[in-house]
């Protein structure tokens, strides 16, 4: 601020100019116009097709972006500051919002927007017409305000800071190099040629209206009786011109011989459009004025250049130099504007990903990637990085075809016989146990038998592989060794990273500074879990998904009074339990988490083919409380997702009927039950999980059972 202390000290006022006029001239004046965006919006975007045709071009395209809303580097999937840009008031929605917001931006280099806020919060943005809006000069860069006009009348005036500039009205601009307070319009730079482009249009509309005939003179050579030339009076001029237009001009008398009585001739004075190359400048005037806009000359239709690898490569340029930075610019004085309003750390992203002249230029990339990863000149991390993706364990070292060797050198013959085994034991080593008392052979389950104390062996199908364990039965196994192997579980769901991001740590960090403050809200598994959050503590699976089921019940909290800024009672009670178990971000996170556990658990129980016999798995068995109870949750979750679809709606009695038979097939087959399965309750709600996909999709992952008590309407229920 020190150089406007000094203007101020020196009664020194910036200089402010009007917008230029520009004066096209030749012998005399042919065109005047004012620069104003009355005139670029009438003589450029309605009365010329190559302006009209850029203008919606860039507005339709940036409008249509989808947004994204983050807390720190956590995207929410659903968040009022999102829902605001997807429908900003009740007459316009996102896309019509934003496209008259860039079209404003591109006729007259500034866009005026202004918001409507309930409980502290913006809930309806609005548009004024840039013409209508006057800024208020001051000494410095930052205006005093804005007065909203119509028809001469000062209807509103929108003071601003004079230090921050904040203002209930936002101005969104181009750069300007000799204006301090408005943007710059790319038709200020393309307005010759928008005029030249209109002209052009307009000669050859009077060319055709004449008949397409170049004007000409009519030469009058009488003499009289003496030899000297004789002059006609004023009536006799007009009455040959009268009689040349009735019987000449117009598109009807195109092309009639014209007949001129006595010593008249006709003197051609013009030149033909051919000669004047018109076509040709006015194609020049359409690529000049597209370039100013920042369009190729391929997409306006300019002929000669337009190729179905010319017109993909120029639209790709076009969101590359023009689209995507003016985007960006929007963007950043959105967050500027609106971000602030919803707490720290929100922030709007446009997502270029969505964008389909975007997907080859990611293609590329792509195949560049991974060709240096085969190649050995990038790690398989290193690749995920460039391509926007988490790093995954083991994913740091640098591999090369196996088939490679030094130019020049010789081709080593691959090993064969005792050979061979004798390298892959010094480079693998023998594991024929996959794990604890897991083998790939029967013989070594038994010798393991012998070992714990029992006999034989029995079998299991993993992954579509069939493993030994020693013992006949599985619960014989179990008796003899008093434990039982869950390592296909834990390893699946370890192979997921659930350790919280940085914005779930920093809401779990403002909960507990908020329940110390006020003393309320959360329960002391609130704040242990907040705890756990607040140093980024790798969760357990049933953590995880204690965390969904937490958000899922405390939802209708949101809309509880006191969980938003500016309201009475703030902060609730609900919003502080909300923020110890991580905040919306935290509910984002867990919801993605649970689902990709689910995921791996399903694929690791798939429920066997010998769950076929109804009549011997339908032992009544006794469901705890905490099954119930675990049971309804899984049915209220269904069928609000589901529920509403012909065939689809599933009951507490049914999911109760498919677990009884889950533990019925645990303690009838035990041998059949995966080793990694260690209670009936856990092969039960196997079984449930397997029920439930088949109702949503219409088809089991293996063999059919329980159709019996399918929905009657499900096309594979086998009730009546």
């Amino acid at each position: 601020m020190a150089f406007f202390d000094f203007l101020k000290r020196n009664n020194l006022n910036l200089e402010q100019k009007e917008a230029p006029r520009v004066h096209m001239q030749q012998t005399t004046p042919y065109h005047n116009r004012q620069d104003s965006f009355k005139s670029y919006a009438k003589e450029g975007y309605q009365q010329n097709a190559v302006v009209f045709k850029c203008v919606n071009e860039i507005s339709q395209a940036a409008s249509a972006i989808n947004f994204k809303v983050f807390q720190g580097d956590q995207e929410l999937e659903q968040h009022p500051l999102l829902t605001l840009l997807n429908k900003p008031n009740p007459i316009q929605a996102g896309n019509e919002y934003f496209q008259s917001l860039y079209a404003y931006i591109l006729l007259s280099g500034n866009s005026y927007a202004i918001s409507s806020t309930a409980g502290g919060l913006p809930s309806e943005l609005h548009l004024l017409r840039p013409d209508r809006v006057e800024i208020i000069a001051s000494n410095t860069s930052i205006p005093k305000g804005y007065n909203y006009t119509i028809n001469g009348q000062i209807v509103k005036t929108y003071e601003a800071d004079p230090f921050t500039g904040q203002s209930e009205v936002k101005h969104f601009k181009t750069w300007n190099p000799l204006d301090d307070y408005l943007g710059m319009s790319p038709l200020m730079a393309a307005s010759i040629d928008v005029d030249q482009h209109n002209l052009i249009a307009k000669h050859n509309i009077a060319l055709l209206s004449n008949g397409a005939r170049p004007s000409g003179a009519v030469i009058f050579k009488p003499t009289d009786t003496s030899g000297s030339p004789m002059m006609m009076s004023d009536i006799q001029r007009k009455q040959i011109k009268d009689d040349l237009d009735r019987r000449m001009s117009g598109a009807n008398n195109a092309g009639k011989p014209m007949l001129l009585e006595g010593d008249f001739d006709w003197k051609e004075m013009g030149m033909s459009p051919k000669d004047m190359d018109f076509l040709q400048n006015k194609h020049m005037a359409a690529k000049d004025i597209a370039l100013c806009f920042g369009i190729p000359s391929q997409i306006i239709g300019i002929p000669d250049s337009q190729t179905y690898s010319n017109i993909q490569e120029a639209r790709l340029a076009m969101y590359e130099e023009t689209i995507i930075p003016l985007a960006m610019r929007v963007c950043n004085d959105l967050n500027e504007w609106l971000s602030p309003s919803y707490g720290d750390n929100i922030k709007i992203e446009y997502d270029y990903d969505t964008i389909p002249a975007m997907v080859e230029r990611r293609k590329r990339v792509y195949e560049n990637v991974t060709s240096a990863v085969r190649e050995g000149i990038l790690t398989r991390n290193e690749a995920r990085e460039r391509l926007g993706l988490a790093p995954i364990d083991g994913g740091d070292d640098v591999y090369i075809a196996a088939n490679l060797f030094p130019l020049g050198g010789p081709a080593i013959p691959p090993a064969s016989g005792d050979d061979a085994k004798k390298d892959a034991e010094n480079a693998y080593g023998v594991k024929t146990e996959i794990r604890k008392d897991v083998y790939t052979t029967e013989v070594e389950a038994i010798e393991r038998a012998g070992e714990i104390g029992c006999v034989g062996s029995h079998s299991h199908t993993e992954n579509g592989e069939t493993i030994y364990m020693p013992c006949n039965t599985h619960s014989a196994y179990v008796e003899a060794t008093g434990e039982d192997v869950k390592e296909t579980e834990d390893k699946a769901e370890s192979d997921i990273d659930t350790k919280p991001t940085e914005a779930m740590a920093t809401n779990a960090t403002r909960g507990l500074k908020l329940r110390k403050e006020f003393n309320r809200g959360g329960t002391l598994v609130g704040v242990s879990r907040a705890n756990q959050l607040k140093v980024r503590e790798r969760l357990s699976p049933r953590t995880v998904r204690r965390m969904h089921s937490f958000f899922s019940r405390h939802e209708s909290d949101k809309r509880g009074v006191g969980f938003n800024r500016g309201e009475e009672g703030y902060p609730s009670a609900g919003l502080i339990a909300w923020l110890l178990w991580g905040g919306d971000s935290g509910q984002t996170w867990a919801r993605k988490k649970a689902a990709q556990l689910d995921k791996e658990r399903d694929k690791n129980f798939e429920l066997e083919e010998f769950f076929t016999n109804e009549d011997i798995m339908d032992i009544k068995a006794k469901i705890s409380e905490a099954v119930k109870k675990g049971l309804a949750e899984k049915v209220k979750e269904h069928n609000e997702k589901h529920g509403d679809k012909k065939g689809k709606r599933v009951t507490q009695g049914m999911l109760e009927a498919v677990f009884r038979r889950g533990v019925g097939a645990y303690n009838t087959n035990p041998s059949s039950v995966r080793p990694s399965v260690s209670s009936a309750d856990q092969w039960a709600y196997a079984r449930v999980n397997g029920f439930l996909s088949a109702v949503r999709t219409g088809r089991f992952k293996r063999s059919k059972y329980d159709t019996d008590l399918l929905p009657k309407d499900h096309p594979l229920s086998s009730k009546d």
